[in-house]
């Protein structure tokens, strides 16, 4: 019970802003401003405040009780895409061309831009302390599984598929080889001006870009190279996406050329698995399986989730340890909700 994972909240500013030092991203951005509003949001969605739950984003903290610190975060965005905020991507596609006349072959890779209006809900801000990724608990698995628990608890509030935008290899000041070769010419930004600008306006994009096809095969390599990529520091994160069921959706982000992974929602199998079930009895001893144990509460923080040895008693009961059962305040055939772990 060294870790838990709740609901963020406003007092949870400076924490946040020191885990988002670590992986500046447009969905936590090292900017005290941004994460003031990321947390004002993900409150109010929480607490359902925010009446329409296609505009809701949740953000989750892993906390280190016995330091009290914040040492990783994740969340899920609702719905991306809406007529007001359009989910833009770049199709990437394969094309051939022969000439019988010179006999020559050649294969190029064409971008070209995409709206979506009616979005997916996005899985994102998967953002870990480095001092802590390689610990035991495997508490990088455990804070990016909450998501498709949480999805699982609330299903009528998200959408039928799943997105997650993964980071392509970065320059270690941030620059981003596609963003130099081909959206800076069209915006006059940089690449971190313009990541800043489209969390709160996508105008520009849709007002300045090419709306044809651009062949990639005119770009400079180093742009070329990374249209697709995963950056090292999302290798892991890929894998995942992939043995749960996500798959390569052959779009990537018009900023970085960061590949774009897809699934449907309950084809997930984190999300097949999770469902609740009755305490019947405190489990003794430490049993093998392990399993996300989470609660909600009618305050703040509204949600908390642990991991916990956990048996399995049929399909709609389990045991846990009583310790844990007295922490989420869970006595027997109280309901909480559970996701197996491998």
């Amino acid at each position: 019970m060294s870790y838990e994972i709740r609901a963020a909240m406003p007092t949870d500013e400076d924490d946040l802003l020191r885990v988002a030092h670590h992986l500046n991203t447009v969905n936590l951005p090292d900017d005290r401003e941004g994460i003031r509003t990321i947390l004002d949001l993900s409150l109010r969605s929480f607490s359902g405040a925010i009446k329409d739950p296609k505009r809701r984003e949740y953000v989750f903290v892993l906390c280190d009780r016995e330091k009290g610190e914040i040492i990783g975060t994740s969340m899920i965005i609702a719905q991306l895409g809406r007529r007001d905020a359009p989910y833009i991507y770049l199709d990437v596609i394969d094309e051939e061309r022969y000439s019988a006349t010179l006999d020559r072959h050649f294969s190029h890779t064409i971008l070209k831009i995409g709206y979506s209006y009616n979005g997916p809900t996005e899985i994102g801000g998967l953002v870990m302390r480095p001092e802590y990724r390689l610990a035991p608990e495997r508490l990088g698995q455990f804070v990016s599984y909450v998501r498709f628990l949480y999805i699982k608890m609330h299903r009528e509030l998200f959408r039928d598929e799943l997105l997650a935008e993964l980071l392509p290899p970065l320059e270690k000041d941030g620059t981003s080889h596609l963003w130099d070769a081909l959206g800076r010419h069209f915006t006059g930004m940089t690449y971190a001006e313009a990541d800043r600008l489209s969390k709160k306006n996508k105008e520009f994009i849709r007002g300045l870009f090419p709306e044809g096809t651009i062949y990639a095969s005119l770009l400079p390599k180093q742009a070329q190279d990374v249209i697709g990529k995963v950056g090292h520091q999302t290798r892991g994160v890929e894998k995942m996406l992939q043995r749960i069921g996500f798959r390569y959706a052959e779009r990537v982000d018009p900023f970085d050329g960061g590949p774009h992974f897809t699934s449907k929602t309950d084809e997930v199998s984190l999300v097949q698995r999770a469902r609740p079930r009755r305490v019947r009895h405190a489990q003794p001893g430490e049993p093998k399986k392990k399993a996300l144990l989470a609660v909600e509460v009618a305050g703040p923080p509204y949600f908390r989730a642990v991991l916990s040895p956990f048996v399995e008693e049929g399909d709609d009961a389990c045991g846990i340890p009583e310790a844990i059962a007295r922490d989420l305040d869970l006595a027997a055939g109280d309901e909480v909700w559970t996701l197996p772990l491998d």
